[in-house]
């Protein structure tokens, strides 16, 4: 290799590091060991009923169900948004609340949005303020709901509430004891249209197997696990992606006038018996 071969910089690692950057990783070293490719081993497989579909989930211990149902009975109890926050940060059942998380962040915005957005899970920088969305993602969606004139009429929250470790996608069985937080959180909102923020927050909410590229930019139904009424939803992709990815900023903004143009038009008007 010559001096001036050495001195060439990657372009592929300055790419991956950007990546992990943007994604918000900001050590390459935990102060604690984490085992990213341990996979827990299943007990049993048991049909669980989550936002209005049948999936079929890894059952660990403590028991599952349990979990969720516990989950189910705090959310069930909270009037109003302030007693739901709390109930979420007394709530002991998901695991990411024992890997590191500095605090529980459950939401900013209006309470009486008409636009609710739920994107996957906090990050370093949530994690630290104890708010969704404030780091370079939250920055960028937020100056992406300002061009439909949105910013700072929104209620915004995440399909977790704690950190994962290393800004990891959550599973699915965190997102399932978390999902009744989730779906009061909807209830004492009742917002007209929900805005799916990512691809794990997509798949889980809808649940659907298709990736974020094809699930975006169409509109669909979302309803409660128990029933009750209906929401329209519409998928949209990260911003954090939009970071790395700038060239589908095209497919954002189209997603971002979808937005704009439902909730322009008038509501439909309820059938009376």
């Amino acid at each position: 290799m010559t001096s001036n071969e050495s001195a060439t910089p990657d372009r592929g690692l300055e790419s991956a590091l950007a990546f992990w950057r943007d994604a918000g990783l900001e050590v390459c070293v935990e102060d604690a060991p984490v085992d990213r490719i341990h996979i827990p081993q299943p007990l049993r497989r048991t049909p669980a009923v989550v936002g209005g579909a049948t999936a079929s989930v890894v059952s660990s211990t403590p028991d599952l169900a349990a979990v969720i149902a516990d989950a189910a009975a705090r959310a069930a109890e909270a009037q109003t948004l302030d007693a739901l926050a709390a109930a979420i940060s007394s709530f002991d059942g998901c695991p990411l609340k024992r890997t590191g998380a500095r605090q529980a962040v459950f939401s900013r915005g209006r309470p009486d949005a008409e636009v609710m957005l739920i994107g996957e899970g906090p990050g370093a920088d949530e994690d630290l303020r104890g708010e969704p969305f404030v780091g370079k993602a939250g920055q960028l969606l937020d100056r992406m709901l300002a061009s439909i004139s949105l910013k700072d009429e929104v209620f915004i929250t995440n399909t977790v509430f704690w950190r994962p470790p290393g800004n990891r996608t959550p599973t699915l069985e965190e997102q399932m004891v978390c999902a009744p937080f989730v779906e009061r959180a909807i209830a004492l909102v009742q917002p007209r249209l929900l805005v799916l923020v990512g691809g794990a927050s997509a798949k889980f909410m809808l649940k659907a197997d298709e990736g974020i590229l094809k699930l975006r930019g169409t509109w669909r139904d979302w309803r409660p696990a128990e029933g009750g009424q209906t929401y329209p939803a519409l998928a949209i992709l990260h911003p954090a992606y939009l970071l790395r990815q700038p060239r589908e900023k095209a497919k954002a903004w189209q997603d971002l006038l979808s937005l704009a143009e439902r909730l322009a038009a008038p509501e439909p008007a309820s059938l009376e018996s």
